[in-house]
């Protein structure tokens, strides 16, 4: 399986998005949603990373023919 360039963009815009709405959050004084829109961002990153390690599992089980 190749991992096309697409993911790298997918994460770069979500950072830039989460970090774009952080700054607006905190000049406007919501430092609470501001977090929270951080954690969000890092929890959805760290979901598409573990999935393309599933599936890097997945390859390496299926070349060796681990079962």
């Amino acid at each position: 399986m190749i991992i096309s360039v697409d993911i790298i963009f997918k994460i770069a815009a979500i950072g830039i998005i989460v970090s774009v709405l952080n700054m607006v959050l905190n000049k406007a004084g919501r430092d609470e949603q501001a977090m929270m829109t951080t954690l969000v961002g890092i929890i959805v990153v760290l979901m598409m990373v573990i999935n393309l390690i599933s599936n890097l599992f997945d390859t390496v089980k299926t070349m060796f023919q681990l079962y």
